[in-house]
């Protein structure tokens, strides 16, 4: 297949297509950010980066030879965790650069498959999206293929199911005596006691046997409001290691090891969980797409 893929971050997409059992002819990828790029091109050093979305009819590509279109369009706008200012928002508004481009290569395919990625959201805009591709999305918690609670909307114009759960765990991807700087210091310990009376919250400490938070691009940050948990390992408390960021939205170990920690961080938290994207793609060979 021929495959574009908008907004495309770390190629999550591409890891994907692979497990999914889809030989990629070109892999086209739509992203600016320069440290999500480097990765793609450690591992996928073919991958065609075309730059940015909103200069689309510039681009130099067969439009006709597309075969699918992937992509999460910015979700900032439509997250329950933000200001919920939907298509206001000019990071959600990007979404209809993704139509544009689909619209676009229905003129000259009309046979090309698409999906896309979104968070959970108001109905009214689930709608919006919804009327305007034409299909209706699937509702799918990560946590079904790995060891994060993570909800997310897929719309694709192909049939595809919820996938089965395979009682990943924590406890099953976590590391035992992780690194030492990703312990808790002193002074960050005082810092969540404080925070912990001040709120009324209690630090929440993952059980082995249950999932991890969803992970978010905020992630490096050591302490806040919205980090507020802790492993419990051998030398104490400590937040989430890379490597456990990576297995939680299943990306194979070290993919990301190619920039600062800083960075690994805020794009896995805004990554795609592979398992998912696999065992939708996984559909299209059924059909015979591929």
């Amino acid at each position: 297949m021929n495959i574009l893929s908008l907004f495309d971050g770390m190629s999550c997409g591409r890891i994907a297509a692979e497990r999914a059992g889809i030989k990629v002819d070109n892999y086209y990828a739509s992203e600016l950010d320069k440290y999500a790029i480097q990765v793609t091109q450690a591992n996928w050093p073919n991958t065609v980066q075309l730059g940015d979305v909103t200069k689309w009819r510039e681009w130099d590509i067969d439009w006709s030879s597309i075969d699918l279109l992937i992509g999460g369009s910015p979700c900032q706008g439509f997250s329950f965790a933000g200001k919920q200012l939907a298509f206001d928002d000019p990071r959600s508004a990007l979404f209809f650069e993704y139509l544009n481009i689909l619209n676009h290569i229905k003129s000259v395919n009309p046979d090309v498959k698409f999906m896309l990625e979104n968070v959970k959201m108001k109905k009214e805009y689930l709608d919006v999206i919804s009327n305007l591709l034409g299909v209706e999305p699937v509702l799918i918690n990560s946590s079904l293929v790995s060891a994060q609670n993570r909800q997310r909307y897929y719309w694709a114009n192909w049939e595809f199911i919820v996938p089965n759960d395979t009682g990943v765990c924590w406890g099953d991807i976590r590391e035992n005596n992780a690194p030492e700087c990703h312990y808790y210091t002193a002074k960050g310990l005082a810092w969540i006691n404080r925070h912990s009376e001040r709120t009324g919250k209690k630090l929440r400490i993952w059980p082995n046997n249950g999932k991890c938070q969803m992970l978010e691009a905020s992630m490096f940050k050591n302490y806040s409001g919205q980090r507020f948990f802790a492993v419990d390992d051998i030398k104490g408390l400590r937040y989430i290691s890379l490597l456990e960021c990576e297995r939680a939205q299943t990306v194979p170990d070290n993919y990301t090891n190619h920039v600062s920690n800083t960075q690994r961080y805020k794009m896995l938290g805004n990554g795609w969980t592979v398992d998912v994207i696999a065992h939708i793609f996984e559909s299209l060979t059924t059909l015979g797409s591929v």
